[in-house]
């Protein structure tokens, strides 16, 4: 049956290239797919398979019961885009003016579809309940993944599994952690509060655009001067806003920014170090501020057995594979609250486009879509690897 199954979703590459391209042109972003999940719920009404939809928002929540005894196993693909106008020009670019799917979700979404459709003719034969977890708000804390595990309907599940297809692995390339994979990611917000004037008269006022480009240049000593060298921390300030004309000196300026960790005491440290920065500086010169910190979703901590799982036995899937375990990466995600809660894993399905691709959340990334079988065969792989242990 398993074979079987492999087989089918080769043979679905057709049908899965067709249903990633149309989300491709029609994007939603992170709490506004609504029209995303009604075609979910719709794909799953034609294959019969039940389906809860709106499941903390607007997730969708297909339950396949197999003919055989066995365990209850999750495999999760998000489906919102982000609020990013595309670049590219192909045939199926985002018809959204600012919306794109620039991270690959909208593959997430055609693989686990496309898996769905190639396991309904064997499920006599499956062993165990395979559950079709489609998340919607990814991008965006608080994300999709809290609300759907408070939901409960996740509570009789054994385990979870998902992956994301990663333009940064070659094409046939399975990459994963045993433990830290992917950082818990936090943002900040700082406004400095100076006092503007004319630009001819510097000693009127309290410039907040010095002030503010101090605070960019002294946050970020914070990493290579006030932690242990071993330690593995981001601090980046993504935007820097201020000022309206010429020749007049800016009365407020404002930060923002994202803090990336594995470890709760080094994210305590760096909030810690952040809000002596700030005080200090503005005190300093005299200018009033506020600084505003927002924890986002934590770490993305892989089960070790579960992790051995997929370095084991992704391959198995296609002899086209290979797996290798890698360090872990400063990008965030959610699906770190599925594994707080359930033994899993996430992993890595290398998509690079050779020689012309770009990374995540650019307005003219893409990835090769020869990798759609990939993640949905891996998927079934790790389904299968975990009824058998």
């Amino acid at each position: 049956m398993w074979e079987k199954v492999f087989k089918a979703v080769d043979q679905n590459f057709d049908q899965m290239v067709k249903t990633r391209r149309h989300l491709h042109k029609y994007p939603e972003v992170s709490f506004k797919e609504t029209k995303t999940a009604a075609f979910i719920a719709e794909t799953y009404e034609r294959l019969g398979i039940p389906f809860q939809n709106e499941v903390g928002g607007n997730g969708v929540i297909a339950t396949l019961e197999g003919g055989k005894p066995g365990k209850k196993i999750a495999l999760r693909a998000d489906f919102d885009a982000l609020p990013i106008h595309e670049e590219n020009d192909t045939e199926y670019k985002s018809t959204v003016d600012g919306v794109m799917h620039a991270c690959g979700h909208d593959g997430h979404t055609a693989a686990l579809l496309g898996l769905a459709e190639a396991v309904v003719p064997f499920k006599e034969e499956l062993p165990g309940t395979m559950v079709f977890l489609h998340q919607h708000a990814e991008e965006y804390a608080p994300g999709g993944a809290k609300p759907i595990i408070e939901s409960g309907v996740l509570d009789d599940v054994d385990a979870v599994f998902g992956t994301h297809l990663w333009v940064d692995a070659p094409t046939g390339v399975i990459q994963t952690a045993k433990k830290e994979f992917m950082a818990g990611a936090d943002r900040f917000h700082i406004t400095v509060k100076g006092k503007g004037g004319h630009g001819a008269i510097p000693h009127q006022t309290k410039d907040a655009i010095v002030i503010a480009s101090q605070l960019v240049t002294s946050l970020q000593q914070i990493v290579s001067r006030r932690l242990d060298p071993l330690s593995t921390a981001v601090l980046t300030v993504g935007t820097f806003e201020s000022g309206n004309a010429f020749n007049v000196i800016a009365d407020s300026a404002a930060l923002t920014g994202t803090v990336r960790t594995f470890d709760p005491q080094i994210q305590n440290t760096i909030i810690e170090e952040m809000d002596k920065i700030i005080k200090g500086t503005c005190t300093g010169y005299g200018a009033d501020y506020e600084f505003d910190y927002y924890k986002g979703y934590p770490p993305v901590i892989n089960h070790k057995a579960e992790a051995e799982l997929i370095l084991r036995d992704a391959s198995k899937a296609d002899p086209n594979l290979r797996t290798e375990e890698i360090a872990p990466v400063m990008a965030g995600e959610d699906f770190a609250y599925y594994l707080q809660n359930k033994p899993g894993t996430y992993y890595f399905t290398g998509a690079q486009i050779p020689d012309h691709y770009y990374p995540h959340h650019h307005p003219k990334f893409d990835f090769d879509e020869a990798a759609l079988p990939y993640a949905a065969k891996t998927l079934f792989q790790a389904y299968r690897s975990y009824q058998e242990e």
